[in-house]
């Protein structure tokens, strides 16, 4: 069995094996999707793969649409030249769910795969052409959000950038330059309408990319670099729309065990390709069953009828709400506390932490008890129940292959945003307190023991990338297991850090407890399964001496 047009002719060999296919006329489809797109989005990844091209082949299955989808790829372009073409634009999405049941699907929605590059003139040119029809609706992204930066971490203009401003909208090097290029080309055929819709999994998307757009048109045209119109254009609401959205549907890495699952199949060519940029490309996705995608509705161009395939359209208030619930309460705090304790257990997938008893309970708690209090609800998802399957059916999930090394990543750049709102909430309260927060400032000590490399047998490990490693390693690196003295005074100015913590832990009241927990963390081996078992257990009301108040012998 072989993922292509021609290896998909013997659908009874596919079926047999228990796929479900496409159940379209995928060349007829393919012809009107080239004459009159209406969605392109830029980003082959996973996510994109796992979710939106298959909420389109059910429309499409479904006779709603009568279109498919164009994806462009403008960061790796070996994932289109060495995987989507080598299968004729066909994936696989392996569905994983906790009962241990399997659905595989072949995915043929995609019917185009392009290149964003600007130097390539076949691919430019039909990327352009693409922007300038009048049935393009949506330019949508899952670029990560660093791909929306424009600067270095000192504030200073990317390279490529700072060559765009200044030479125009012709053949753009950075990636950002190259959508507004393209935004360009729209403009130029008659200023017509278009969302521009970040699907990222960041805090206000929408915006995000409208200043890096808007960024490279007002550029330009004081340069005198494009038509002087170009730039209200960009910043009228009616022409180009910005919405904000929230997605959430887990999508690891290619995992072996699925690999071996679609070999025993018979499917050839599963093994994933490592690109150039170190990016593992397989023709197979696995992902999580459940799945949420809310996009704010300003859509200036129209839009198909995606809500028949499960999105949610409402208002940008609304968005943020759902957001905020998923971020910053129901679902990434207890990730990142996960991550943190599993890396320090040994654990190396996340759904085996919640076997732990107490590692569960650490996650209901921060949840239930510390998050639900503040969580606006949106109307539109339930967050107790979002919160309930999170913990009950998501996270625990046997077959989802993800580990607590990946979540791990950039911990330094999640904590303000997963707890600090928080903890901000709590102290705008006139009926909450922040003394009540117990487990929250466990994580950050968590963290901090975490920032050590030596997990709870004493060994050495391997910190995932953080951009601020160097930085908040200094803080910990002479402490040893069982000397902790000074610890207080080291880590003061880390606990004062507003941008790390989202508040100053001292101000907040949380530091004297953040460095108690630290303390016993750091007692010596088993001493991290001691102190979560002693106070993740304990009664609400319970918790350490603060260290500011402990009496000397």
């Amino acid at each position: 069995m072989q993922l292509t047009e021609k290896g998909l002719e013997n659908r009874e060999a596919w079926e047999k094996a228990g796929y479900s296919l496409p159940q379209y006329d995928r060349e007829a489809v393919k012809k009107r999707t080239k004459e009159s797109p209406f969605w392109i989005h830029f980003g082959a990844g996973n996510i994109f793969r796992a979710f939106q091209a298959n909420v389109v082949q059910d429309l499409l299955n479904q006779k709603i649409l009568d279109c498919g989808l164009i994806v462009a790829e403008g960061y790796d372009y070996e994932i289109v030249e060495k995987m989507n073409r080598s299968c004729d634009d066909y994936s696989i999405l392996v569905t994983l769910k906790k009962d241990g049941s399997v659905e595989k699907t072949v995915v043929g929605s995609v019917m185009e795969s392009l290149i964003l590059d600007s130097t390539n003139e076949r691919e430019f040119s039909r990327l352009k052409e693409i922007f300038r029809n009048a049935s393009l609706q949506m330019a949508s992204f899952t670029i990560t959000e660093k791909g929306y930066s424009l600067v270095n971490s000192r504030g200073e203009l990317l390279a490529d950038v700072e060559a765009d401003f200044k030479n125009g909208p012709e053949r753009p090097k950075s990636y950002i330059g190259k959508i507004a290029s393209l935004l360009y080309a729209r403009f130029l055929n008659g200023e017509k309408p278009l969302a521009m819709v970040s699907m990222d999994n960041c805090s206000h998307n929408g915006d995000k990319l409208y200043a890096a757009v808007s960024a490279f048109a007002g550029e330009w045209c004081s340069r005198n670099l494009a038509e002087k119109r170009f730039e209200a254009y960009v910043n009228d609401r009616e022409k180009v729309s910005f919405p904000w959205t929230m997605i959430d549907k887990i999508t690891p890495r290619p995992d072996p065990s699925v690999e071996a699952m679609l070999e025993r199949d018979g499917l050839e060519h599963v093994k994933p390709v490592i690109t150039s940029k170190n990016t593992y490309a397989a023709p197979f996705v696995n992902a999580e069953e459940l799945q949420y995608l809310v996009i704010e509705d300003a859509f200036p161009n129209g839009r198909p009828q995606l809500e028949k395939g499960g999105l949610i359209f409402t208002d940008r208030e609304t968005v943020d709400k759902v957001e905020k619930m998923k971020v910053c309460t129901c679902l990434n705090p207890l990730h990142t506390a996960l991550a943190i304790y599993g890396c320090l257990l040994g654990y190396d997938r996340i759904s085996r932490e919640m076997e732990n008893p107490t590692l569960k309970r650490l996650a209901e708690r921060i949840g239930s008890e510390e998050g639900l209090p503040v969580v606006a609800d949106p109307g539109i998802i339930d967050p107790k129940k979002f919160l309930e399957k999170v913990i009950n059916v998501r996270i625990p999930n046997p077959f989802m292959p993800d580990t607590p090394q990946r979540i791990a990543t950039d911990t330094s750049q999640k904590l303000a945003i997963r707890y600090g709102e928080t903890i901000r909430s709590y102290l705008k309260s006139e009926s909450l307190h922040v003394t009540d927060l117990k487990m929250i400032p466990l994580v950050f000590a968590g963290w901090l023991r975490y920032l050590t490399g030596i997990n709870d047998k004493g060994e050495a490990f391997v910190l995932s990338p953080d951009p601020l490693l160097d930085t908040v390693t200094s803080y910990v690196k002479d402490m040893r297991l069982g000397e902790t003295q000074d610890a207080e005074k080291k880590l003061r100015p880390l606990l004062s850090d507003a941008s790390v913590f989202g508040v100053n832990l001292y101000e907040a009241g949380l530091a004297d407890l953040t460095v108690s927990y630290f303390t016993e963390l750091m007692a010596g081996i088993g001493a991290v399964e001691r102190t979560l078992e002693k106070y993740v257990n304990a009664a609400n009301d319970y918790c350490p001496t603060p260290v500011s108040m402990k009496v000397s012998s």
